[in-house]
């Protein structure tokens, strides 16, 4: 089975940082784009930000400057570096990405289930 999963999501004072990383597992032959979401209670599951197989990224104006997307694709594992936490920032953080996998040989939609990330002000 082809999956993702989250790790190191916790809860932060304000000014804090926090490292997520994303894992996908099974039988992959390659990963294209890949990209962190978040949702809070009450509200849309937002893109954050991105990235391409080559390594190029984008991010959302509310996180420009604080956070930092990677990939490493011999691990196929992505990260994001979370500096300055705020209390706004508190959110399931999921993890999203396109995938080739097999055999058989088939293309994926996948998410993970996501970490939970509490900023405490």
């Amino acid at each position: 089975q082809v999956q993702l999963m989250e790790s190191g999501g916790g809860l932060v004072q304000a000014g804090g940082s926090l490292r997520l990383s994303c894992a996908a597992s099974g039988s992959i032959i390659s990963i294209d784009n890949m990209d962190w979401y978040r949702q809070s209670p009450g509200k849309q599951r937002d893109l954050v930000a991105s990235i391409t197989k080559g390594g190029d990224t984008n991010y959302a104006d509310s996180v420009k400057g604080r956070f930092t997307i990677s990939r490493d694709n011999a691990k196929n594992t992505m990260y994001i570096q979370i500096n300055s936490l705020k209390p706004e920032d508190t959110a399931v953080y999921y993890c999203h990405a396109y995938v080739l996998a097999g055999p058989p040989y088939r293309y994926l939609e996948l998410w993970g289930h996501g970490t939970q990330v509490t900023v405490s002000s």
